[in-house]
């Protein structure tokens, strides 16, 4: 029997998810991998429900909130003895960097102060504390109220901890949310190292020199190292995607999945559901994405079935539009490969950056982008690779496209680009026939064919289609298959006066690249024998050209009548 709660789209806040009786998949069990652990960070692709388990966390361990401990009442943790035994016991520090996106690194720092401000209005009664000083607490008055200097501002995070270490007589847990969104708008608004000295700051004064820290938990993206963002933080460790710890707490499980499609009476979509939303691996445990699973099941609800790429508009992709567009040809090669279904084998950057990342002088991207994007969930493992001795080679992985949701936000970021790039060179190709310059048009057509992303099957109504795309919009009635003299022509391009030049083309597919020439030869008589100007002679036209054009993969060879 199908069940009445809501699904929570959206929903990032434990205490409203339990309050208002949204579907819950039990993630309490994370509560004992940190237990575990004094300075942690996961890395997680956004949307798989990093935001709502540290809200989780900060109703679990937080001082403040034992009035909300019955909302642990019948989940997992709730028959774990000495994990309950840190239930609301801590002061916490609970900030998420996930919507400090702006243009400018000002904003930027405004927005934090915002943030400190927040988590002094929540403890307010702290800045009257008997254990602090005068000038401690004008201090914590200042956050309160935003009046700080950028010294003050990196040391928010160690002075408020301080405090409030000294008002409960308790350390702190301090949990930080996408600590790396900041990072990657400074790297896409050319602010990054001016970010990455700030979070440095920040992070090194809160975890790495703070005498009043119980914990502090992040999670993020990527694993930012190299900038020494978490130099000499002592018993810190990493959880990427790659480990076993926690590799269930982020994402849904099978099970869980397979049980949400059952709660909701949706069982005959379960298979879809695996095609177009699995695929992900954490550890050794196959996740799948959650926020696409919800919105799905969310849609049955409303009376469609149908699935569809619930991920293209989240947060993110425009940083993968910007590197698939930059990409070398070789690269573009690789994604036509991984859209094809197939496997590329590369050495993955556990600890990745941003500017690692940047284009170079040629403004193309290397190979690096590979990491981020399986780490961003844009990409998966299929396996580790082994050298030709059998031995693993470190940080070498089979990639892949994880399922057909990606594959579409793929095809339709690759579709947007190359419509950019056929309009720089339709119009030449077209003044090129129309000045019979063939060498040029074939040039042009094969750069054209060269950048482009195909996964389909190489064959001549494919082809057909191709330059029937091709050629719209450049002020010629293009039309395809009609009849004229003895048969019917591939395309014509038809200008809107009769003194213009009409262009008949007639596209072949040759099996071979030797056979490219004759082909194209073959399909420049077939204009003449077959009679296929007669329908623009008779149309009192004043000049008609005929081409033959011939395709093997993406090679092409054009031969005028």
């Amino acid at each position: 029997m199908a069940i009445n709660k809501r699904i929570p789209i959206g929903i990032e806040n434990f205490k409203e998810m339990i309050d208002k009786d949204y579907y819950y998949v039990d993630k309490t069990n994370f509560i004992n991998d940190v237990l575990d652990e004094k300075v942690v960070l996961y890395t997680r692709p956004r949307r798989f429900g990093k935001t709502l388990n540290m809200s989780m966390l900060y109703y679990f361990f937080s001082n403040k909130e034992k009035s909300n401990a019955y909302l642990f009442d019948g989940l997992k943790i709730s028959d774990d003895k000495e994990a309950l035994k840190h239930q609301n016991q801590y002061p916490v520090i609970f900030i998420s960097l996930k919507e400090m996106k702006s243009f400018k690194f000002e904003e930027q720092k405004e927005q934090f102060a915002f943030l400190i401000s927040q988590i002094m209005t929540d403890y307010s009664e702290v800045m009257e504390s008997e254990t602090l000083d005068q000038t401690d607490k004008a201090q914590l008055k200042r956050y309160r109220c935003g009046n700080y200097t950028d010294l003050m501002l990196k040391n928010s995070l160690l002075f408020i901890s301080q405090c409030l270490y000294k008002h409960f007589h308790q350390k702190v847990i301090i949990l930080i949310d996408e600590y790396d969104v900041p990072l990657q708008d400074a790297y896409l608004h050319d602010y990054y190292e001016e970010m990455v000295d700030f979070l440095r700051s920040v992070f090194s004064a809160a975890l790495k020199t703070n005498n009043a820290l119980e914990k502090g938990i992040l999670t993020g993206c990527l694993r930012i190292a190299k900038e020494s963002i978490f130099t000499g933080l002592n018993n810190f460790n990493v959880y990427s995607i790659f480990e076993n710890v926690a590799s269930q707490a982020f994402g849904f499980t099978p099970q869980e999945t397979q049980k949400l499609f059952e709660d909701y009476d949706f069982r005959t979509a379960i298979e879809t559901a695996k095609e177009w939303y699995d695929g992900y691996l954490f550890g050794n445990s196959e996740i799948y994405n959650p926020w696409s699973i919800l919105k799905y099941v969310l849609k049955h609800l409303q009376g469609n079935n149908r699935p569809e790429s619930f991920w293209a508009n989240t947060s993110g992709n425009d940083i993968v539009k910007k590197y698939i567009e930059h990409a070398t040809s070789a690269m573009k090669e690789e994604f036509e490969q991984l859209m094809n279904g197939q496997t590329i084998v590369k050495r993955i950057k556990p600890e990745l950056t941003y500017r690692e990342m940047d284009f170079d002088d040629d403004d193309r991207i290397n190979d690096d982008v590979y990491s981020f994007l399986l780490f961003t969930g844009y990409l998966k493992t299929t396996g580790q690779c082994d050298d030709e001795h059998g031995q693993l080679l470190l940080n070498t992985y089979q990639l892949a496209i994880p399922n057909r949701e990606i594959k579409e936000i793929y095809r339709i970021t690759f579709m947007d680009w190359f419509a950019r790039f056929q309009k720089t060179k339709n119009e030449p190709f077209i003044k090129a026939l129309i000045d019979c310059k063939t060498d040029q048009a074939i040039d042009l057509l094969t750069d054209v064919l060269l950048n482009s992303i195909s996964y389909y099957d190489n064959y001549e109504s494919f082809y057909h289609g191709f330059m029937l795309g091709f050629l719209q919009n450049l002020g010629y009635q293009v039309i395809s298959n009609q009849e004229s003299g003895d048969g019917r022509f591939d395309i014509a391009l038809v200008p809107s006066r009769l003194t213009g030049t009409v262009l008949i083309l007639e596209c072949k597919h040759s099996q071979n690249i030797e056979k490219l020439i004759q082909d194209s030869e073959t399909a420049a008589k077939q204009i003449e024998t077959k009679k296929y100007k007669e329908k623009f002679v008779q149309a009192k036209y004043r000049q008609i050209i005929g081409y033959g054009i011939s395709f093997y993969k993406k090679q092409c060879y054009i031969t005028k009548l």
